[in-house]
């Protein structure tokens, strides 16, 4: 029996996964998260087999969780199921220690073998995702732009660093929260971060925001 976290921000899809992975016999919905340090202290006290992990959640995001839980549960494997799927959020991934990564979308069968493959050590990325990683790893670093972001988008990168939740922010800027989201993914990119907390340290090493 495979031991499962189900990690995020959305309750229709938290309860969405429960019922689907319910479904086979060799899986177990131990708990549940919708925030990133929901998912951190949830780990460290179920101790699961595998976290089921969307990068986007308030408090913390799936990278910095990541991070968090190789640090504190190195034993629990970790594969990521976002629709997320830019070269800065794989290669962030997979460098904070995901064993697997999938978009969501695939069908339930492609999911259920991505959860067995990663629960029995072994680690799984799809085509797209592993030929978006190959391409991103083999290209050389590119140099950032004096001043790469627009002035919302540097709105938006003030306040993320002073630790504010997407929701925080849209009721700030008076933007929907998926607005806050497209630009702080386009910050991510634009700054090459893989994380809220590598986008304001770059940006402050940078000079564009003060804290």
């Amino acid at each position: 029996m495979m031991r499962l976290l189900i990690a995020d921000d959305h309750p229709v899809v938290r309860d969405g996964l429960a019922a689907m992975l319910g479904t086979q016999p060799d899986f177990e919905v131990v708990g549940m998260a919708a925030t990133g340090r929901e998912v951190v202290a949830q780990a460290t006290a179920l101790r699961p087999d595998m976290v089921l992990l969307d990068l986007e959640m308030p408090d913390m995001d799936g990278v910095e969780a990541l991070r968090q839980l190789a640090v504190r549960c190195p034993e629990v494997r970790a594969l990521v199921f976002t629709a997320f799927d830019t070269d800065e959020r794989i290669v962030g991934a997979v460098q904070a220690g995901a064993h697997g990564y999938l978009l969501k979308g695939a069908p339930r069968e492609e999911l259920f073998n991505a959860i067995r493959v990663v629960g029995r050590g072994g680690s799984l990325l799809q085509p797209v995702v592993a030929s978006k990683l190959i391409r991103r790893m083999a290209q050389p670093p590119a140099e950032p732009a004096a001043d790469p972001l627009t002035e919302r988008e540097l709105e938006v990168l003030r306040l993320l660093a002073q630790g504010k939740a997407n929701k925080e922010i849209a009721a700030a800027l008076h933007i929907s929260e998926r607005t806050v989201k497209f630009h702080v993914s386009a910050i991510f990119t634009r700054l090459g971060a893989g994380n809220r907390t590598e986008a304001a340290r770059f940006a402050v090493q940078r000079g564009l925001i003060e804290l």
